[in-house]
């Protein structure tokens, strides 16, 4: 399904290998198509009207008042658990709610990171309610859908974009000062179903998380280029993983050596702002096994690089 998208919207990017007709540029729309085994499923995909749910998904999210979609072309990373640092310390401000989407629909861990992990979803009149973490966190996924943590979701396009238009519309989120989006690695159906639902309401753009390797770096620069091509703001990048500091010696040591510059670097060089770099540390890594909101630690080391990051983003969302 992903390929026919992308044969009708990004000029047979995808489409090549299994489209005998793309070869000759010059050739008409019928004729290229000409012979292609998927010609008629692609006619079957291209809607033939607007799609219902779109309205339907702008007027629920009208009373979310900034909406940050958190991406990285490379798993494991540290996405989802920035994403938990963030939601902690937008949290800090009391007057201010948060919610959580969690779309990584084939490994979703926010609701282990949040330890809410046993919750269930409750459904009343005005649909699916959020499982709260505290008063003002309230966080959606898919893992509280399924019968217990081993069960593997085996969907295809379809079915993930399904349950994404539900999180977006059928999920009482009610009203938001920020809604965080936690993806899975990656160009694909989810992201794209993700920015197209989101197109006409408070999309302020992405967060963009890194290691500071190049084989890291390689998949973020596709990122940054997935969202240059749906016209995605780029909040700016953040660099997980920096260094590790022995909280004995309290000697540096670089754990993932940035051989080509980094993610400061990568960032200058895409022209997207750099937002801060997070040290890897065993807080960050136990708080999120233990499902605490370990950011409140009075000994917690990052706090004042992360409340560097959080006002950046907060200062780009303004601008």
């Amino acid at each position: 399904m992903s390929k026919i998208f992308f044969c009708h919207n990004w000029n047979t990017f995808l489409c090549r290998l299994d489209c005998p007709g793309v070869e000759s540029e010059s050739a008409g729309k019928a004729e290229a198509c000409a012979g292609c085994p998927n010609q008629k499923m692609c006619a079957s995909a291209k809607p033939s009207e607007p799609d219902p749910d779109i309205e339907i998904i702008k007027e629920k999210m009208s009373l979310v008042k900034n909406i940050i979609l958190i991406l990285s072309g490379k798993g494991g990373v540290g996405k989802s658990t920035f994403t938990s640092m963030l939601a902690q310390m937008l949290s800090e401000d009391e007057s201010k709610t948060i919610g959580v989407m969690d779309i990584d629909l084939c490994g979703p861990s926010i609701p282990r990171i949040f330890g809410v992990d046993q919750e269930q979803v409750h459904l009343s009149g005005s649909g699916w309610s959020p499982v709260f973490v505290e008063e003002n966190i309230c966080i959606m996924s898919i893992a509280f859908l399924l019968s217990g943590p081993e069960e593997a979701v085996i969907w295809r396009g379809p079915k993930k974009n399904g349950l994404i238009k539900q999180f977006l519309k059928d999920v009482d989120w009610g009203e938001l000062d920020y809604l965080l989006i936690d993806t899975p690695p990656g160009t694909s159906d989810e992201h794209l179903s993700v920015v197209k639902c989101l197109k006409d309401t408070n999309l302020k753009g992405s967060i963009i998380v890194t290691t500071p390797q190049e084989a890291s770096l390689l998949d973020v620069r596709k990122e940054i280029t997935f969202c240059s091509k749906v016209n995605l703001p780029v909040i700016g990048v953040v660099e997980n993983m920096n260094v590790f500091v022995c909280p004995k010696c309290k000697i540096s040591t670089e754990i993932f050596p940035p051989t080509t510059g980094g993610g400061q670097k990568m960032a200058d060089e895409m022209k997207v702002p750099f937002l801060g770099k997070i040290p890897l540390n065993s807080q960050i890594g136990k708080g999120c096994d233990e499902g605490r909101l370990f950011i409140k630690d009075s000994d917690f080391v990052a706090k004042d690089i992360l409340t560097n990051i959080k006002e950046s983003i907060l200062k780009k969302i303004e601008q």
